[in-house]
């Protein structure tokens, strides 16, 4: 766990806390087994790609492996994902600024630009967009709707605070599992023979998948 910005005493200067994490790796106290997985807790501080590959490296050197991000601030969130690690973000209270029907609050979407590979699992309280492709054996789980520039293959799972309401998108869609608050689907057995912009939601008897184009004028015409 690393201290907060706000914390004295490990300091808020980075070069300190990262002589204090290198000393503690170091420091030949082996107190994990080799090829144990590790989940940083950032909590409110801001690291960079190139920070978050750092202390990537250094645990790597001991034979310790970083696997997760937790992370309040969403600049951490989205270096994390760009780096591939699986990553979730708690937005705290103040931070929140959008609401559902169901008076859930979201956080700001999260801006992600690149493929998320398989083993990686992206939760955010808000919505998710993904400029990138989404591989098979990851997963985004989003308080909000989830929106991915490019092909949709992992688990998508929208609205996870129940909001069935959520919308998943994608240009192509063909995910391993879709949720949509308590809703599920698979995809089907045979893919299309020609893949195009796509929007999943729930209806009465269930999720649906159509054209984004066809989505829209539902919209217009349910309005």
């Amino acid at each position: 766990m690393l201290p907060t910005e706000s914390e004295n005493g490990f300091g808020a200067n980075w070069a300190d806390v990262w002589q204090q994490f290198k000393q503690r790796i170091n420091s030949g106290e082996r107190f994990w087994q080799p090829n144990t997985t590790v989940h940083l807790i950032a909590r409110d501080r801001l690291l960079d790609a190139r920070q978050l590959q750092a202390i990537a490296d250094t645990l790597a050197e001991t034979e310790l492996h970083l696997k997760r991000v937790y992370t309040s601030r969403r600049q951490t969130a989205v270096a994390a994902a760009t780096a591939g690690f699986s990553v979730e973000q708690h937005t705290p209270i103040s931070h929140l600024n959008q609401t559902t029907e169901s008076g859930q609050a979201l956080a700001e979407p999260l801006y992600v630009e690149a493929t998320v590979r398989s083993g990686m699992e992206i939760r955010h309280p808000g919505t998710v967009v993904i400029l990138g492709d989404v591989n098979p054996g990851s997963s985004i789980v989003a308080y909000g709707d989830i929106v991915v520039w490019g092909s949709l293959r992992g688990v998508a799972h929208a609205g996870s605070g129940g909001n069935d309401r959520c919308l998943i998108m994608a240009l192509r869609l063909e995910p391993t599992q879709l949720r949509i608050g308590e809703h599920v689907a698979r995809a089907p057995e045979k893919p299309p023979a020609q893949f195009q912009p796509e929007v999943a939601y729930v209806a009465s008897e269930g999720i649906r998948i159509t054209k984004s184009t066809d989505f829209t004028k539902l919209r217009l015409v349910s309005q």
